[in-house]
């Protein structure tokens, strides 16, 4: 018996093939867009108030997606295909039924 799973080939799955894609520890697209809003705001506006938002705004926004990256890092692709999802589907065999 044991000679039967010495025939089995390994192949090694390498980690960063497997890995989500992140940065700062959230999903890479999110904080990408959520950076160039905060700058877009902060150079835009050119106040320290603004400035001060848009730090607030950066870290809140960071901390979140974080959480939501911890929680499952496939999060953000899984809600955007629900929400591709319709209410309802007819029963019909295929889209291009006639009837």
């Amino acid at each position: 018996m044991p000679e039967a799973f010495s025939l089995l080939e390994r192949n090694r799955i390498h980690r960063a093939i497997s890995r989500p894609n992140l940065l700062l520890g959230a999903d890479r697209e999110l904080v990408l867009a959520t950076g160039l809003a905060t700058v877009i705001l902060i150079f835009v506006v050119l106040t320290v108030y603004s400035a001060l938002i848009g730090l607030a705004l950066w870290i809140l926004t960071i901390g979140a997606l974080r959480r939501m990256a911890k929680a499952d890092p496939l999060m953000r692709k899984i809600y955007m295909r629900h929400v591709r999802y319709r209410r309802t589907y007819r029963p019909t065999s295929t889209p291009w039924h006639k009837g």
